[in-house]
């Protein structure tokens, strides 16, 4: 180990006194990070090439199309009912994020700053549900919402079978109760002898210093909502179909029609664009500083 210190120590003089080997350093250093760009990006590349080729230049695995079809988006967003879809998805996103914010901000509240018995082991049985693969609770969801377990009426194709079953996770509640555990005491003990109760701290001195996790919460129940296809596919009707429900319109027996499932992802992708463009900072402040204690 003594060795291994000098050695270390020893290359970081050399680079210290050494300009070239420094340039060398940054320049593998920029390697690395451009062919990870480069690999990170390529699927976006495909898949607007796709979107803009005809459905035999789609079949010849061509990388760029010999003439742009730009009516494949619009032929995509008449084909699919992607207005009414588009419609649909955004109010159940909407839903759950607003559910979702109300049970994870209070939940988290609860874990980080009130201490009542067995809180860990509740806490931990939160935790323990992250292990649970989505397929293992598709079934008895599935039976709730039909009335087979809890007898309240079949809400099959309706805006709350969407949304009551994500209102709710334990990543979201975690990620919000390291922040709120960073909270300093100060602040409370400042807060009572004001004569602010639990509520009032929450609603008036935690939530305004925890942007940057709470947007992170908005940003990946967003993602996980309005990218859901699985569960809206098997509940969802007519009424209530979602946008990734109606991208599987354009896979059929005959075969799938590639130019246009790629238009339709496009357009689907466009508002989680927008979404994370907006939030980029706030989400990347929250990765950075939420557990750093606690």
């Amino acid at each position: 180990m003594a060795n291994q210190d000098v050695l270390t120590q020893h290359i970081g003089t050399i680079r210290k006194t050494n300009p070239v080997a420094r340039i060398i350093g940054k320049v593998m250093i920029y390697v690395v990070l451009t062919v990870g760009a480069l690999v990170s990006l390529f699927p976006f590349f495909w898949m607007i090439s796709q979107s803009l080729m005809t459905l035999g230049e789609t079949l010849q695995i061509r990388w760029l199309p010999a003439a742009p079809q730009w009516e494949n988006y619009v032929e995509a967003w008449s084909r699919a009912r992607f207005g009414e879809y588009f419609l649909n998805s955004t109010w159940v996103t909407l839903g759950t994020i607003v559910g979702l914010l109300i049970t994870s901000i209070l939940a988290a509240y609860a874990f980080a700053r009130i201490k009542f018995p067995g809180r860990e082991v509740v806490f931990t049985l939160f935790l323990a549900t992250m292990m649970v693969p989505e397929s293992v609770t598709l079934i008895p969801n599935l039976f709730m919402i039909r009335g087979q377990i809890i007898p309240w009426g079949n809400w099959n194709d309706t805006f709350w079978v969407l949304t009551i079953p994500f209102i709710a996770n334990a990543f979201s509640i975690f990620l919000l109760r390291q922040f709120f555990q960073q909270v300093p005491n100060e602040l409370w003990d400042a807060a009572r002898i004001d004569g602010a109760g639990h509520m009032r701290f929450l609603t008036q001195i935690v939530l305004p210093i925890s942007t940057a996790p709470i947007v992170t919460v908005i940003l990946f129940a967003f993602t996980g909502a309005w990218n859901a296809f699985s569960w809206p596919l098997i509940v969802s009707g007519r009424k209530w179909r979602t946008l990734m429900v109606g991208l599987y319109n354009f896979v059929s027996e005959a075969g799938t029609e590639t130019q246009l499932l790629m238009a339709g992802a496009v357009i689907s992708l466009i508002p989680i664009i927008i979404l994370y463009i907006f939030t980029q900072k706030q989400f990347t402040q929250g990765i950075a500083t939420t557990g750093l204690k606690g």
